[in-house]
């Protein structure tokens, strides 16, 4: 089975299984649930989840020992993404081609929709069925990057250095918490999983950090190079916002090397480590290239 057709698999388990845990009820709180699934369910590349799932399998463990733990990363990350789009955040009305929940539902029905997929995501994990010491290291780890160490944190950051001329630490700094922390935990999880020693584990952090950071570098070069079109999103926006990103810091040459430096350290990382890091070498190199 080559790579691309895994992924396929992988990703139609992940979208299958959201959809079972995410399902619609007949409960007086209906909307809501529509409204999760509405950004749940909308696509994207779940590249999160299906790393946490083949992080397991590199482990030596099945992949879907991970499965759930991977749905949690996504509902946490579409949480987020919730939160990023509304007018008090980046304010923004296209996400994965199309409106944002907002637009769709209205300011506070997002916000609640996100909230509700932030606490689905820790259910999630505690209903898991792995074993007690598992469960309780896997939501340590979602909550470290969840809260002011990550996502949050990064996103303070972010939204606090609009219209700053921002030193090279400060932009690592931001996109380390912002985007970086989540991978590293998906990556994280999957050897949780599979019940990993240390040293996997650390391998598996530093992998998702630097898939991380190639990620946002490679965000930023396409919000200047890219389309509406392919992206899903708007383009632009960060120019028009006043954000300072690796673009502003670097140039567009230097970022496209950044991105390859990043994706050679985490390619290396994965083949010193893992028994089969095949699918993880080429995922780091799929994203790399990545026009969306």
């Amino acid at each position: 089975m080559n790579n691309e057709t895994l992924y396929n698999i992988r990703r139609e388990m992940l979208e299958s299984r959201l959809d079972t845990l995410c399902r619609e009820r007949e409960v007086p709180q209906k909307r809501l649930l529509e409204a999760m699934r509405y950004s749940l369910l909308a696509g994207g590349k779940r590249i999160r989840p299906i790393l946490t799932m083949e992080f397991c399998a590199a482990c030596g463990a099945a992949a879907e020992l991970a499965l759930d733990l991977g749905c949690a990363v996504e509902m946490l990350h579409t949480y987020s993404l919730i939160h990023d789009d509304l007018p008090c955040m980046d304010n923004d009305d296209l996400r994965r081609g199309k409106p944002t929940s907002h637009k769709m539902y209205g300011e506070w029905m997002a916000l609640l929709a996100g909230d509700a997929l932030q606490a689905e995501a820790f259910y999630t994990i505690a209903d898991c069925g792995l074993h007690s010491a598992q469960i309780m290291e896997a939501l340590k780890i979602l909550a470290h990057a969840a809260g002011h160490r990550g996502i949050c944190g990064g996103q303070l950051l972010d939204l606090d250095g609009v219209g700053k001329e921002l030193t090279a630490s400060e932009v690592f700094t931001t996109h380390a918490m912002k985007t970086a922390a989540l991978i590293e935990a998906a990556c994280e999880l999957g050897c949780v999983a599979a019940d990993a020693g240390i040293y996997q584990r650390e391998a598996a952090k530093r992998y998702g950090q630097a898939v991380g950071l190639a990620f946002q570098i490679r965000d930023d070069i396409l919000d200047y190079e890219g389309s509406a079109e392919a992206l899903g999103k708007s383009v632009g926006k960060d120019e028009k916002s006043g954000k300072f990103t690796f673009v502003n810091l670097f140039g567009l040459e230097r970022c496209h090397e950044l991105v390859r430096e990043n994706t050679d350290e985490a390619v290396t990382v994965a083949a010193e480590t893992f028994e089969n890091p095949d699918f993880l070498i080429w995922l780091a190199n799929k994203l790399a290239g990545r026009n969306n």
